[in-house]
């Protein structure tokens, strides 16, 4: 049986230097930015332990990560067509998906996205000089093909070049997105000639009985980002890997510059994981199941007028308030609830009424987060009630 990485008391927790433990007092629980509550797996942690021993701080060395990941895709997603050559270690996810995207481009040119999606999406491009496009997702939060396709209409007018940012499981909400809605935005990059790049990098994280499907498996044109850094919690060593199609041109001039890759320590982390952390990723896949599910029932015991998506990947759950604690809850939730949650409106059109919450740590801490947020309803609720008797 494998072994429940979300164990870690809420005191040792506390003694941790990261933005998430320390951006609030100690009163706050914190469960917003995407960090998980867990120590490392052993075999990256003895990787690591290694290479500070052996003075090994030099510069990265790509073949052995890129064969690991390769191995862990074709083996986990039946992902046929993966080559090592059309496979580049970049410096992280953000940088690779921008640097791409600056491949297919030209400044001023337009990039969509799906809102509501991880704010990064947003600021980097921008910064980049390229103008946000958003197509935003249904009300079931799931890729709206029809708005996708009025979206793409319109970047390309007068023959302008477009580009569309892909979340792949979708960040947040957690929709897994089918083969069918892939093969649907396939379809219409092909027609309006707008080139995707998909960040994939929640892909190891989906539950039974869905199933991630790689981007490039249904459009050889394209061009996906990998990582281990979600899977396994190495935000603070990124690194990825840029993938391109069989048939992406893009990729091959992205390749013909010159780019930033990851660190040493990024690489061997992320080596390790792929290559020998499949029991602690099932360990930790199985808590993170409990935990979703427990989050469903815990609300619906004790704050049931808050709309949850039960996600199908990913451990960034989106919580629907409505209007009961304004256009946004978290500041209400961190005034009253002492609970830190992401503010929904970052994540472009559809934001408002709702916040982000990380399920990535044990269900003692789950409960308490769910009892703030009841407790909060409550005094926001009672506070109305009040101001209308008088």
């Amino acid at each position: 049986m494998t072994a429940d990485p979300f164990t870690v008391p809420l005191e040792r927790l506390r003694r941790r230097t990261s933005a998430k433990w320390t951006k609030f007092g100690p009163e706050v629980l914190p469960l917003w930015v995407a960090e998980m509550d867990v120590d490392l797996a052993e075999p990256i942690r003895e990787a690591l332990d290694r290479a500070v021993r052996e003075g090994d701080m030099g510069y990265p060395t790509p073949e052995p990560y890129i064969e690991a990941f390769l191995d862990f895709a074709r083996a986990r997603w039946t992902w046929t067509g993966l080559d090592a050559a059309r496979t580049t270690p970049v410096q992280s996810v953000i940088m690779g998906y921008v640097d791409a995207l600056l491949e297919v481009t030209d400044p001023g040119s337009e990039i969509l996205v799906n809102s509501p999606v991880y704010p990064p999406f947003f600021a980097y491009l921008k910064q980049a000089g390229r103008v946000i496009r958003e197509a935003p997702l249904g009300a079931d939060m799931r890729l709206d093909l029809a708005a996708i396709d009025r979206a793409m209409a319109e970047a390309t007018a007068g023959g302008r070049r477009a580009g569309y940012l892909l979340c792949n499981p979708h960040n947040p909400g957690g929709a897994v997105h089918t083969r069918a809605e892939l093969e649907g935005v396939a379809e219409l990059s092909r027609r309006h000639g707008v080139p995707v790049v998909s960040d994939e990098i929640h892909a190891p994280i989906v539950y039974a009985p869905h199933e991630f499907t790689p981007y490039l498996d249904v459009d050889p044109t394209g061009m996906a980002l990998h990582a281990a850094s979600k899977a396994w919690n190495l935000a603070s060593i990124p690194s990825a890997l840029l993938i391109g199609g069989p048939e992406s041109a893009p990729f091959d001039s992205y390749l013909a510059g010159k780019h930033h890759g990851p660190s040493h320590l990024g690489v061997l982390a992320q080596t390790a994981a792929y290559r020998d952390g499949g029991e602690w990723l099932a360990g930790m896949l199985a808590g993170l199941d409990r935990n979703r599910l427990l989050v469903r029932d815990l609300l619906a015991q004790h704050a049931p007028q808050v709309d949850y998506l039960v996600p199908e990947g990913t451990y960034l759950t989106w919580l629907d308030f409505g209007t009961m604690l304004g256009e946004v809850p978290s500041h209400a939730l961190m005034t009253h609830g002492r609970l830190a949650l992401n503010v929904g409106t970052d994540f472009g059109t559809g934001g408002a009424g709702h916040a982000r919450m990380n399920i990535a740590t044990s269900p003692a801490i789950l409960e308490e987060a769910v009892r703030r947020i009841a407790h909060t309803l409550d005094v926001v609720q009672s506070a109305g009630a009040s101001q209308v008797s008088v």
